[in-house]
């Protein structure tokens, strides 16, 4: 069959779809009442074939013949199905953030009706250029970056295993690590060098031992992998120390591999790749190393270290090296040299963390936190300086407003995943866990910050819709960080949501149902008297208007509607 026919066959089959649903969403709005009309003609009509007043009388007299105990399991078996229903709601609105059946109703239902939103635009070509920025904003802040912070995993994430036996790292977290390894550490011309040929498949590998296992291969074939030396650091070494040792030596490693790629990178493009990888792992190495020293306490060593990597690879801004310094430069006091910094990252027309916003609204509040007293500046008003510091707190609440929490210890904090997101939870737990004690440090900061950041949501009352100083908080950031935050830990949601209509509409069935099955239990003679009361009550409406349609309606009109 030439393709064109298929095309054709498909196109009028969607057409008649459409049509069909056209039809249906038509006579669903505007033909409910014919819709009745119609229904109460057929039966008026198939009233003789179905013997519908027998059988509504034989009904009648079956529930008259019903014992008690009916109506007791009745009740309890609707409490019981439910309280099963709100259970599995309850269960699935914590997980997922929603209804089930209010997403199944969305999903499904809503589409064979022909419901269209008419306040959303039927086409993205319509929106306006602003909107369209706001779009690709939120496409950009839901994606998830590589924690500049991230801990080792063999001297601290396993360590907190062996303590707790909990998993501080989600499969999907170690999966995008992978990843990243197999970006950085590896290229096209690996398979020429065997030891590099192994640290490839090394980097793929899912259990830990077998990464470990095949570092050790390279490393038996060439004593210069560095990549080999990395992956034991990270994985194998049990303390900071021994992983200092280990970057050591992959440094000089490293060294001598990005040298001798240097001057070959014109060459050929493979060469060029060759170089870029050897690029990234020297620069890792060394970035690890300032990192090592930092934890180590040699914090000036660690500054100098940062410092001077900024300066030989000023294009790698993307890697973030600058939030190290900044997290180490606060650990010296050396709030000039932070100002600096920020100067220097904290612009429009850079993306923005919350170690840039928060550190920002740090060294504004560290002018006047000392001084500053609730209750006198209701009295006098805020001063230049200390609208300055609200303001600063109300920007860094706008970007990520899960971190006060953490820094108020209002929320218990986990060890920060190795990936986060911008704006989430996830990044929130990262800046805290190292950041909360500069807040300390600062005398009052933590006390300006507990009186004014709840006011940042009163500027922006509907925080999906429209920002204040950012774009609009996207949606997506509770799905991923349900993704790279471990289980038992409970996931920040903002804005917060409300209890979907379902789940108080079942636990209001439920309630009722069980308060009826007590009642039944307890007085079963006087609820039995209610129920034969009730559908005699419910049957009787409908005699009543077939009576009626048939003492107005003419006999003639009943015939000609049965012909027709």
């Amino acid at each position: 069959m030439p393709a064109g026919w298929v095309i054709m066959a498909d196109g009028s089959s969607a057409g008649v779809v459409e049509r069909l649903k056209r039809c249906v969403s038509w006579s669903w709005t505007y033909l409910w009442a014919l819709w009745f009309v119609l229904v109460l003609g057929l039966l008026y009509m198939l009233r003789a074939p179905l013997k519908l007043h027998e059988n509504l009388s034989a009904v009648a007299a079956f529930l008259n013949t019903l014992t008690p105990k009916f109506y007791v399991a009745l009740t309890g078996t609707s409490s019981l199905i439910s309280g099963l229903i709100l259970i599995f709601e309850w269960w699935y609105f914590r997980k997922y953030g929603t209804s089930f059946i209010e997403q199944v109703s969305v999903s499904h239902l809503r589409p064979l009706l022909g419901a269209v939103d008419n306040n959303l635009p039927a086409v993205n070509f319509t929106a306006s250029n602003g909107e369209a920025e706001s779009n690709r904003q939120n496409v950009s802040e839901c994606k998830v970056w590589r924690n500049p912070l991230n801990l080792f995993r063999g001297a601290e994430y396993s360590r907190y295993t062996w303590v707790t036996g909990r998993e501080p790292l989600t499969y999907y977290d170690m999966n995008l690590s992978a990843q990243d390894h197999q970006t950085f550490f590896t290229c096209d011309t690996d398979h020429v060098r065997p030891a590099d040929a192994v640290m490839q498949k090394a980097w793929r590998e899912r259990n830990a031992q077998a990464r470990m296992k095949a570092a050790y291969q390279a490393l038996e074939l060439n004593n210069e992998c560095a990549t080999a030396y990395v992956l034991l650091a990270e994985e194998e070494t049990t303390t900071i120390l021994e992983a200092e040792k280990l970057f050591k030596q992959a440094l000089k490693a490293g060294e001598v591999c990005y040298r001798r790629s240097q001057q070959l990178q014109h060459h050929s493009p493979q060469q060029e790749a060759q170089h870029r990888r050897d690029t990234n792992v020297l620069v890792y190495i060394k970035r690890r190393l300032a990192m090592c020293a930092r934890k180590l306490g040699r914090i000036r060593e660690a500054v100098k270290l940062m410092r001077d990597l900024m300066k030989e690879f000023p294009l790698l801004s993307m890697l973030n090296i600058h939030e190290n310094l900044l997290e180490a430069l606060l650990e010296l006091q050396a709030y000039a040299d932070v100002q600096v910094v920020l100067a220097k990252f904290d612009d429009i027309s850079l993306p923005k963390s919350a170690t840039i916003c928060y550190t920002a609204a740090l060294l504004k509040a560290r002018a006047v936190s000392d001084k500053f007293s609730p209750e006198a500046a209701s009295r006098r008003g805020l001063s230049t300086a200390e609208m300055n510091a609200v303001e600063a707190i109300h920007r860094a609440v706008e970007f990520n407003p899960h971190v006060p929490k953490y820094l108020l210890e209002m929320k218990s904090l986990i060890l920060p995943p190795e990936h986060i997101l911008k704006r989430g939870d996830s990044e929130a737990i990262a800046y805290a866990f190292f950041h909360l004690q500069h807040w300390k440090r600062v005398e009052g900061a933590l006390n300006l910050l507990h009186c004014t950041w709840e006011g940042t949501f009163r500027m922006i009352p509907y925080p999906l819709e429209k920002g204040h100083l950012f774009y609009p908080y996207p949606s997506c950031t509770e799905t991923a960080d349900r993704e790279l935050l471990p289980s038992f830990h409970e996931v920040s949601v903002y804005p917060k949501k409300e209890l979907p209509f379902f789940i108080l509409f079942t636990a209001g069935l439920c309630s009722f149902t069980a308060m009826l099955a007590l009642l039944t239990h307890q007085f079963p003679e006087l609820m039995g008297v209610f129920a034969k009361a009730f559908f005699s009550t419910l049957f009787a409406p409908f005699n009543f208007v077939m009576e009626k349609i048939e003492s107005v309606l003419p006999s003639s009109f009943w015939h000609l509607l049965t012909r027709i």
